[in-house]
């Protein structure tokens, strides 16, 4: 049985992770943590709330984060020149509003005493920008040893989704992605574009999922209908679920295939800002600090979802 805690800029792909993580019987979801990212984090609060009532897991208690990144960014974002006719992700998800708040606690606040206490170890997810996990590793940097792993969502080997160096959540903090990459996390996997772009679900699977009549099979039906209308590449009729491939690898480690290398994210290039800076040849000399995942098998990556969301 895995402790996890999520933290998530909820959004589409988010939601999925939320249900397989709050419906598995192998995982025990300790919280949910929010940051900004996908959308402010004040609807990112929301949107977690309503992903966890609509499973009947109101119990996961929420704890809202961080609403600006770790450090200001020195560039223009492409935000600021390009608005996409279609959000790729829903302001609020068309779920029922939770009667349950979210906690008083800060996420950063609630992760430093959470980790403090721990009795036994906990593994870290988070697929988001890394504001809040930087922030808590900086105010209390020994929490790193109560974490068995972290599986961070982000990152890419080859091209990115935000720009054409560096992928969505690293390159909203990638000072917050450096000071989490050399915290001294013993075990830290990341998972890139370069595998949660094979971790694909269609409008045909789509129809599949609808089918099981679950609330978290319907419910992610809809989020991923969206998703595919929305997603940049529609016209493959399928959308990659990026953060959901974090817990199927955690609960089946086979679904992607990981490397050891050395990663650093570029904090200072203007064309390459938020790059993560994979060697994959070893050229660098330096000792391997991640365990990196650059392919995924879609057909398990699918069994694992539709089975999770059928319970």
């Amino acid at each position: 049985m895995r402790q996890i805690i999520l933290d998530v800029d909820t959004g589409n792909d988010d939601a999925v992770a939320i249900m397989m993580a709050g419906l598995h019987p192998e995982i025990t979801l300790l919280g949910c943590t929010t940051v900004a990212g996908n959308l402010p984090v004040a609807n990112t609060t929301e949107n977690t709330l309503r992903v966890l009532h609509h499973i009947g897991r109101s119990d996961v208690p929420v704890f809202r984060g961080l609403g600006v990144p770790f450090a200001p960014h020195p560039f223009p974002t492409p935000a600021d020149f390009v608005s996409s006719a279609t959000p790729v992700h829903q302001d609020e998800l068309e779920l029922e509003p939770s009667p349950v708040a979210a906690q008083s606690a800060s996420a950063v606040e609630w992760l430093v005493e959470t980790l403090r206490n721990a009795t036994e170890k906990i593994t870290l997810v988070p697929v988001g920008p890394l504001t809040n996990i930087a922030a808590a590793v900086t105010i209390a940097p020994e929490i790193v040893d109560a974490v068995d792993e972290i599986v961070i969502m982000g990152g890419s080997a080859s091209h990115g989704n935000e720009t054409s160096q560096a992928e969505f959540n690293i390159f909203e903090d990638p000072v917050a992605a450096h000071v989490v990459i050399n915290a001294g996390f013993k075990r830290l996997t990341l998972v890139t574009l370069d595998a949660t772009r094979k971790a694909r679900v269609s409008a045909a699977q789509c129809r599949e999922l609808e089918a099981l009549g679950t609330p978290g099979a319907t419910a992610t039906a809809q989020i991923l209908d969206y998703y595919i209308r929305g997603n940049s590449d529609k016209a493959l009729g399928s959308a990659a679920v990026h953060d959901a491939l974090c817990i199927a690898y955690l609960l089946d480690p086979a679904v992607i295939d990981v490397s050891r290398l050395h990663v650093a994210v570029d904090t200072v290039g203007f064309h390459t800002y938020g790059r993560t800076l994979v060697d994959l040849t070893g050229i660098g000399g330096q000792t391997p600090n991640a365990s990196v995942a650059l392919s995924a098998d879609s057909a398990r990556f699918f069994d694992l979802l539709r089975g999770t969301l059928a319970a």
